[in-house]
């Protein structure tokens, strides 16, 4: 198990991962950083439990508006399917009408 060192707000802190996972640790923590630094320079330094919290909580609503649009999208998407499958159903159906006319011809000949 690896370990890192990040700070947040002037404060640093050790957490452990997986191997090979440092990396994204450390750009995780800069984002949580970076949002507790900007509610800091906003609000002024009202302690480091306040200012984890409320980074947290705006971090969890980015989260669920992109959820939200995740799943808009992912609706879109299954719609879009459902219309190709049901073009491509008609289109194939006509295909074989048209088959089954030619080899009727073909047999009556």
């Amino acid at each position: 198990m690896a370990e890192v060192q990040i700070t947040v707000n002037g404060r640093v802190y050790h957490m452990a991962c997986d191997d090979g996972q440092e990396e994204h640790l450390l750009t995780l923590a800069d984002y949580v950083g970076g949002r507790v630094a900007e509610l800091a320079e906003n609000m002024g330094q009202v302690g480091d439990a306040r200012l984890l919290v409320m980074a947290s909580i705006l971090i969890a609503d980015e989260l669920s508006d992109l959820r939200a649009e995740f799943d808009e999208f992912r609706q879109q998407m299954e719609a879009r399917l459902a219309h190709a499958e049901d073009a491509l159903a008609d289109r194939l159906n006509s295909l074989a009408e048209r088959l089954e006319a030619v080899a009727s011809d073909l047999g009556a000949s």
